[in-house]
């Protein structure tokens, strides 16, 4: 435990040099800290005081006496001196009601010498003693930074850190991270831990500089812990207000400092493993080879009732200008960001993080042979999208696409297209869901469009129409769309086009003329719709692009 001998006032009372000394005013200020003594015999004196000094003086030149008798003493506490040793008899023979009042007030003490003293003896033996005590404070300093430094190599090091802290100053001891991660001592602070994380909540990054606060009744003193130009945590400890001072707050700094170096460990550590598992989900996405090994190092041991699916997620907003190594602590950040996520629903991701793409092999174990995961997925995506974390991610500008659930893992390939050609269709603007199994006949249609052969099925059931429509810049298309849709409804398909019903009779005669009669027979009505859909999907997604 850290041994330390503060001087205050009434240790300084207690000094041989002090012995004929009495206190006349301010008694309650006697706990003050005296950090240096000065003698002083000016009232021109602003410059001279730092502040915790402890004033001598005979009062020559103070005019204490005079009208201004109270400048001098109002001066002093403005300066945050501690505190005056006023010798009686050679320039003041008696203390003012008007100082004695003001020194009470402000628990500023006035110390008297009824007998002549040499403050040079005063001086000689105070500053002797704060100078040890300063040196003392060093060591320890030093010895408490040696034993920091050996703690974060060791195990659980920020635990064994907070244990340290605690040891010393005998105060409960938190270390909140900026994520959901927090480590605590004694074990019964764990409440602490809830109520100091909602009240951080509360505050915004700049505000988080501050020193201490007060929750609930208890005080606590706070410093954030950081790395590569960011904060990862907090630093909290239970304190009373005699522990703030700068020998407290060193000691704390050294012990911020000993965690921030486990952080950028481990922190280089996850951004390798990241790396790797990145590089792995990628060749699984693009079907190269893989080790087995590593395989089972991100994914689970694939069981008899293990699935899986592949969720993309895309940006779709351009990336700041950033350098490489803050990419990176985006791409770490990123990554913890969306494991935490899937964890928390029951999944286990293997994550890759591009900057426009976002990548993960979500698996997960099921007794449901239907594979009825979609509502948890639904629950993650909605999640995603309500986050809007500066530089981070913002989930409103993300597209989905989500795979059919799949048992082998050599098929992620597949997967992987199937949740790109989600994406397609979004773009199209004709299809709502993000999962490829409720794309309906689009799915057909892909398949098509990827052998080249819906172009040519378009042209058969609606070249002529599409024609017409460039070349008179009519839009015929359009009025066959919303009379499909309307289920041949000419009164609901005229108010949808904003028209009167004469001439929707004409554009529909138009219609007929170009691409036949009896278009709204079951089999030509289907054909129709089915080619409409496959327009919109050609005009949003060329072949090479797929």
């Amino acid at each position: 435990m850290i041994s330390r001998s503060q001087l205050t006032i009434k240790n300084v009372l207690t000094r041989d040099t002090f012995q004929h000394a009495k206190v006349i005013a301010g008694s309650n200020g006697l706990g003050k800290l005296v950090k240096w003594t000065h003698i002083l015999e000016t009232n021109k004196f602003e410059s001279l005081i730092n502040g915790g000094e402890l004033i001598l003086t005979t009062g020559a030149g103070l005019q204490l006496d005079s009208q201004t008798k109270l400048t001098y003493v109002e001066k002093l506490i403005e300066r945050s001196a501690v505190g005056i040793c006023i010798e009686i008899g050679t320039h003041v023979n008696k203390m003012p009601s008007e100082i004695i009042q003001l020194a009470d007030k402000h628990d500023f003490p006035i110390i008297i010498f009824e007998e002549v003293v040499k403050f040079v003896d005063i001086t000689q033996d105070l500053h002797s003693l704060i100078i040890n005590q300063h040196h003392l404070e060093l060591n320890q300093l030093n010895l408490l930074s040696k034993k920091f430094n050996e703690l974060s190599l060791s195990p659980n090091g920020i635990l064994k850190i907070l244990q340290e802290l605690y040891a010393n100053f005998k105060k409960s001891t938190l270390f909140i991270t900026v994520d959901t991660k927090s480590y605590y001592y004694p074990p019964e602070v764990k409440d602490m831990d809830e109520l100091i994380r909602s009240y951080f909540k509360g505050f915004k990054e700049k505000n988080m500089q501050q020193r201490f606060f007060s929750l609930n009744g208890e005080n606590f003193a706070l410093f954030p812990v950081k790395g590569l130009g960011q904060v990862w945590g907090y630093l909290c400890l239970q304190v009373k207000d005699s522990l703030l001072d700068e020998f407290f707050f060193t000691v704390m700094d050294c012990a911020a400092l000993a965690i921030a170096q486990i952080m950028l460990r481990n922190r280089t550590i996850e951004e390798r493993k990241q790396n790797q598992e990145d590089e792995l989900v990628r060749n699984l996405l693009q079907g190269k080879n893989y080790d087995l090994n590593e395989l089972q190092s991100v994914i689970p041991s694939l069981t008899m009732n293990l699935y899986y699916r592949v969720i993309l997620i895309q940006t779709n907003y351009p990336e700041i200008n950033l350098v490489e190594k803050d990419w990176e602590e985006i791409k770490l950040q990123r990554s913890m960001m969306f494991k935490s996520l899937f964890k928390q629903h029951g999944f286990f991701p293997a994550v890759s993080i591009g900057k426009s793409e976002i990548a993960i092999i979500s698996s997960y174990t099921t007794d449901d042979h239907l594979i009825k995961d979609k509502t948890k997925l639904s629950q993650v995506i909605q999640t995603i999208r309500e986050i809007k974390e500066p530089n981070i991610l913002d989930g409103s500008k993300c597209t989905f696409g989500v795979s059919k659930a799949y048992k082998d893992i050599t098929l992620v390939s597949r997967s992987y297209k199937e949740a790109k050609d989600v994406f397609i269709l979004q773009e199209s603007k004709k299809v709502q869901t993000f999962f490829y199994e409720n794309l309906g006949v689009f799915r057909l249609l892909l398949l098509l469009h990827e052998s080249g052969q819906l172009e040519s099925y378009i042209n058969d059931y609606l070249g002529g129409l599409l024609k017409y429509d460039q070349e008179t810049k009519s839009d015929l298309f359009t009025t066959l769309e919303i009379y499909l849709e309307c289920s041949g409804s000419k009164k609901e398909a005229a108010e949808q086009l904003f028209i009167v019903r004469q001439t929707l009779y004409h554009r529909l005669g138009k219609i007929e003329q170009l691409i036949g009669k009896g278009f709204m027979d079951p089999m030509n009505r289907l054909a129709l719709e089915t080619a409409i859909k496959a327009y919109y999907l050609v005009k949003n997604t060329p072949v090479n692009n797929h």
